[in-house]
């Protein structure tokens, strides 16, 4: 069975770039002709990946195999991707990656490790390096500084053993400091200070969760690059 991956393309028609563009949601703002979403349903079938979208309900090419409503968050969202996923791991992406390659999809897929939850992390020079002015949010840790990526594989059995704390932890993707904050003090206070390590904090998260987790630096940086506001739009051009 080919591996499955989850967009997540929901959105609010109230989001200011929706609403610029008339859209319901930012996944579906047009880039170049195209909506966002499709850049990122391309790169994943072209990869040869089986995609189930969740959100709102349109005409994309390519097709999802499965599309499915938009059930009002992130989060829903997810679950309900997981629900109608066939195979035991599952890849979720985000839909607003105009960036996203073929290779770089199957990069992580080939080079993630063997755990529960697997979350692409790209160090800064990464992306400074192909996109010297985009914004982008990152922690400071003993191996450099990174921001987290849209992409990241689920173990499906696994996933509902750690759902609250997932859900918890996705909520707060792009918060790398109050991530740390769900895994205490000590730890929070060595991330602020530059001191904490990738391998310490995999083993403290997984030990919280119950789920092996592992982060997976990609050396792509278009898996770190969103859009989300008027400015980013902007920047592509």
């Amino acid at each position: 069975m080919p591996v499955e991956a989850i967009v997540l393309a929901g959105g609010r028609a109230d989001d200011p770039l929706a609403q610029k563009f008339g859209v319901v949601s930012k996944t579906l703002v047009p880039h170049r002709g195209r909506p966002l979403v499709e850049y990122t349903l391309e790169a994943l079938t072209q990869a040869g990946l089986e995609v189930i979208l969740v959100g709102p309900q349109a005409t994309l090419n390519p097709p999802p195999r499965v599309s499915l409503p938009d059930h009002g968050s992130l989060i829903a969202n997810l679950e309900a991707g997981i629900h109608a996923a066939r195979g035991e791991k599952v890849l979720v992406a985000t839909g607003d990656m105009p960036f996203l390659s073929v290779e770089a999809v199957r990069w992580v897929l080939q080079n993630a490790p063997q755990a529960g939850f697997v979350y692409s992390i790209i160090a800064k020079k990464t992306i400074e390096q192909r996109f010297p002015h985009m914004r982008r949010t990152y922690a400071r840790i003993r191996e450099g500084s990174f921001t987290g990526g849209n992409i990241v594989l689920i173990d499906k059995k696994l996933f509902f053993t750690a759902l609250p704390l997932l859900k918890r932890a996705l909520e707060l993707r792009k918060k790398p400091l109050a991530l740390a904050q769900m895994i205490g003090f000590a730890t929070l206070l060595r991330v602020l200070l530059g001191q904490a390590g990738i391998a310490g904090l995999e083993a403290k998260v997984s030990q919280i969760i119950g789920v092996p987790a592992r982060a997976l630096i990609t050396p792509y940086a278009e898996v770190g690059v969103d859009i989300d506001k008027e400015e980013d739009l902007q920047w592509l051009g």
